[in-house]
């Protein structure tokens, strides 16, 4: 059966919404469905989408359009935020799953440069899939949340370099000597980010207020200007995706950034669609079957060696196990970027159509299966913790002599938006507070009265042994999850601290469960909010009684109407 075009799109579009709701009841991300469907419209199923090159075109927008948003929400004061650890984790999982991969690939008979794209492709993690899954779970702001979309960013960063590299060694010319070709390839790429830094500096700042006072032509313009210079890189010898990245990196600092970001934010996951149809029409499931021992070994190393090498690099750097489980199961797939990059190496002639197989295969087991890993994540380290105690440090945070000998009132676990309040009320009422939290920042900022500021996480036990316990009268934790107030309260009692205990919670169940784990005090801000809020509402509305409605409630006396 053919199609035209528009026809064409609109069945596909169909099958793809039916797959998507089938993903989202078995808890799926939509990457999985919409590869699914491509296999079903490709050569091996239907055969439809060959038909057209209208799929190809839309997919390749998306790839623009995602890049672009990578390049627009590139966040660097979030890896300064979570210090040195983005960085460790980030660029520390890079090497060794890339140095591992590559060993594992060349084992297996694959020739040198197939190794590399393999094993490179194996790096990446997906920065769509576990921002979502997290936002879900409402963990993006815990620290091993916060951690994770750290590494992410440095991940989108490494990628976009990867990408940069091959592009130009695909680029090189016969006839010309190595270095030749490497100097071009420099000049050019030094003449697009000048351009682009000059547009940023001289044109930008200009052009950006006029654009934006209407949304629409904020969008088109958003589209419009991460295409065009798309389209410049891929003159110049780039991939488009990098001069799409280039453009989100050139907006990212203006004040327009987050508006133009979550208008395209829907465009993207629409185009982003077609890629990943086009991508599993291209499955040659010939190639998969004869290759699917070797999708299952690097799957497995994916699934397992990529947490791994997070917790064993955490643990390093003195965190919790339980933070570098949590942080290191969301990597624990390969991202749209791998297949971005087996799509690009494919391009130019790099590697074969089965190797794209293979590391589609990949990506759809490790997605579904990295899937329900951070859906259960708690549950899944309650049953294994005991096994992970070779990444615990019992020294892993030594005791600082100026912490042990302060004289304090209160220790106060977290400086967010609760307890930065309560911290406020404590200092100003003459309590001393010693303040504990996992945002170096909020650390060094602290300047309130009567309060001092050290870092650390509820969830790291053993730092308790350097705080003075013995001199507190109250341990507080306005962190809201039970799993974290739950383990402080077991260290606490560790640590034979007699003093009274408050914790946080913000449904009712959950401030049951911490009344009967033996919390002396449970704080519940959204009800003393609720109160607050209700008694402020009776002063307002009985002093409209005053002013003329009536005590009786029987409506506006007559006689006060003259």
């Amino acid at each position: 059966m053919e199609f035209d075009a528009f026809p064409l799109v609109a069945v596909i579009l169909a099958l793809a919404a039916a797959a998507a709701m089938l993903a989202t009841r078995l808890r799926q991300p939509l990457i999985v469905a919409f590869i699914g469907v491509g296999i079903l419209v490709g050569p091996a199923g239907t055969g439809w989408v060959i038909a057209d090159g209208t799929v190809e075109l839309l997919a390749g927008m998306g790839i623009a359009i995602l890049l672009f948003l990578v390049g627009l929400r590139l966040d660097l004061h979030l890896i300064r935020t979570t210090g040195p650890i983005a960085l460790a984790t980030g660029l520390g999982q890079v090497v060794f799953t890339s140095v591992v991969g590559y060993l594992i690939a060349i084992s297996l008979g694959m020739d040198t440069v197939t190794a590399l794209y393999v094993a490179v492709a194996l790096t990446f993690s997906s920065t769509i899939i576990i921002v979502k899954l997290l936002s879900d779970k409402r963990e993006i702001e815990r620290l091993h949340g916060r951690i994770a979309v750290g590494f992410l960013i440095v991940q989108d960063i490494v990628v976009v370099l990867v990408m940069i590299v091959l592009t130009a060694f695909g680029q090189e010319e016969a006839g010309n000597s190595l270095a030749l070709d490497i100097t071009l390839v420099l000049a050019k790429g030094v003449a697009l980010l000048a351009g682009t830094a000059v547009f940023m500096r001289y044109v930008l700042p200009w052009l950006l207020p006029h654009v934006a006072r209407s949304q629409e032509l904020l969008v088109l313009f958003g589209v419009a200007y991460a295409v065009s210079v798309a389209a410049l890189s891929d003159w110049l010898g780039f991939s488009s995706e990098v001069g799409a990245f280039l453009a989100g990196v050139s907006l990212a600092t203006t004040p327009y950034r987050d508006a133009l970001g979550a208008r395209l934010v829907s465009l993207r996951d629409f185009l982003l669609l077609f890629f990943f149809l086009e991508l599993g029409a291209k499955l040659e499931f010939d190639a998969a079957a004869q290759q699917i021992s070797e999708a299952m070994i690097f799957s497995v190393f994916v699934l397992v060696g990529n947490p791994v090498i997070v917790m064993a690099i955490m643990a390093a750097m003195r965190y919790p196990v339980r933070v570098g489980f949590l942080a290191g199961l969301t990597v624990a797939q390969i991202s749209e970027f791998s297949l971005i990059l087996a799509a690009l190496g494919l391009s130019l002639g790099h590697i074969s159509n089965a190797t794209v197989s293979l590391i589609t295969v990949v990506g759809l087991i490790t997605i579904g299966a990295s899937a329900y890993l951070i859906l259960y994540s708690h549950q899944i380290y309650e049953r294994i913790k005991r096994w992970l105690e070779i990444f615990e440090r019992s020294g892993s945070r030594k005791p600082d002599p100026a912490d042990a000998e302060r004289d304090v009132d209160v220790i106060l676990y977290g400086l967010g938006r609760f307890g930065g309040h309560v911290a406020d009320r404590l200092g100003s009422s003459g309590y001393r507070v010693l303040a504990v939290d996992f945002d170096p920042q909020r650390v060094s900022a602290n300047d309130r009265e009567g309060v001092a500021a050290v870092f650390g996480t509820a969830e790291d036990t053993h730092f308790l042994e350097s705080l003075p316990l013995s001199r507190a009268r109250g341990v507080i934790c306005t962190v809201p999850v039970p799993e974290i107030s739950k383990a402080l309260l077991h260290g606490l009692r560790h640590h034979g601290y007699r003093g009274r205990v408050a914790l946080t919670a913000h449904t009712s169940r959950d401030a049951e469960q911490l009344r009967a784990a033996g919390a002396d005090v449970v704080l519940e801000p959204f009800a003393f909010a609720a109160t607050a809020t209700a008694d402020a509402l009776d002063e307002v509305i009985g002093h409209r009684d005053v002013l003329g409605h009536g005590d009786d409630g029987d409506g506006p006396d007559p006689s006060r109407a003259e």
